[in-house]
């Protein structure tokens, strides 16, 4: 008997997949994998552009509840924090013990709705300074996850050594690839993805 997966993808631009020419961005391309490898789904991309942590925080779960009913495998995929570190007027937009605590209190609600999670690393793009910010917000985001024994992906420092991730960036806006970039990162996440949704509460491997 096929499962009835749903899963909610939340998040800023680069879950909606922005710069994509295809319009899949990685979520698309990871629903696409699942297909492939004999697991249908449903999927709702719930990415919107420029959200922070907070924003987020205030949004996701009245748009997960009409899609995620109780009788299905309700499932939602939480990438975000690009935005938490953007500089504005010489300050992060949300400090990184903020943006931590936000991500916390949304597992924690989650883990009440009984929806099964996965959070995915915010990427870098091609502003140094940017991505020492993003790395440390990385690290906190993992200590969150482990804490609440949800499963996190590590992407943000394999993306920053791939050439072809980099080079799509800098080729665009600087933050948001094209199809080439997104195929790259949806490669990364394929076998972490395909375990995690291989049955509920998989243990996955960490990626670095």
């Amino acid at each position: 008997m096929i499962r009835d997966v749903r899963i909610c993808f939340v998040g800023d631009s680069l879950v909606a997949g922005m710069g994509d020419g295809r319009f899949l961005g990685w979520s698309g391309r990871l629903a696409m994998r699942a297909a492939g490898a004999g697991q249908p789904l449903t999927y709702y991309n719930l990415g919107v552009r420029g959200q922070t942590s907070a924003d987020i925080a205030a949004r996701w779960e009245r748009e997960c509840e009409p899609r995620l009913s109780a009788e299905t495998d309700a499932r939602v995929v939480f990438s975000f924090g690009v935005n938490d570190t953007l500089l504005e007027d010489g300050r992060v937009r949300v400090p990184a013990p903020d943006s931590a605590a936000n991500l916390a209190a949304i597992l924690r609600r989650a883990a009440e709705r009984e929806w099964t999670c996965l959070v995915v690393a915010p990427p870098p793009n091609a502003d140094d300074e940017h991505n020492r910010r993003i790395g440390e917000l990385d690290a906190l985001y993992s200590e969150v996850c482990a804490a609440q024994d949800v499963p996190y992906v590590r992407v943000h420092q394999p993306l920053l050594h791939n050439h072809t991730w980099m080079r799509a960036i800098r080729d665009a806006d600087g933050y948001h690839p094209g199809a080439e970039g997104y195929e790259e990162f949806a490669a990364l996440m394929v076998p972490y993805w395909l375990l995690w949704l291989a049955e509920p509460g998989s243990t996955l491997p960490v990626v670095r």
